[in-house]
């Protein structure tokens, strides 16, 4: 993260948080994390917001990649608006799979 992180605690332990890394082109790339057994109770919304805050107050333009639907509600939430998808794909150096029988027959 490039910004300030802001942080939730119950007692010493950090329960949520969230900040973003600054990309090309005043862009705010988020990053939210929440403790697994904390999730569900608004956490999220609550450290993204100041996250999110933080970044228009900057001059930037916040973007939540958000693949699993809790991410993704939390980012309608607040404001965000789908544009688009995001595919990943990892290729290996295909000794592999023609090892296991996929690749191309030698």
């Amino acid at each position: 993260m490039t910004s300030p992180a802001f942080v939730l605690r119950e007692g010493e332990d950090v329960v949520a948080a969230a900040g973003y890394r600054a990309w090309p082109q005043s862009v705010a790339h988020l990053s939210v994390l929440v403790a697994p057994d904390c999730r569900g109770r608004g956490l999220a919304r609550f450290v993204a917001s100041a996250a999110v805050t933080r970044a228009l107050d900057a001059g930037q333009l916040p973007q939540w990649r958000a693949r699993p639907h809790p991410s993704r509600r939390v980012a309608h939430a607040l404001g965000f608006q789908e544009l688009g998808s995001q595919l990943s794909v990892r290729l290996g150096d295909g000794a592999d799979s023609v090892r296991r029988g996929v690749g191309p027959a030698t």
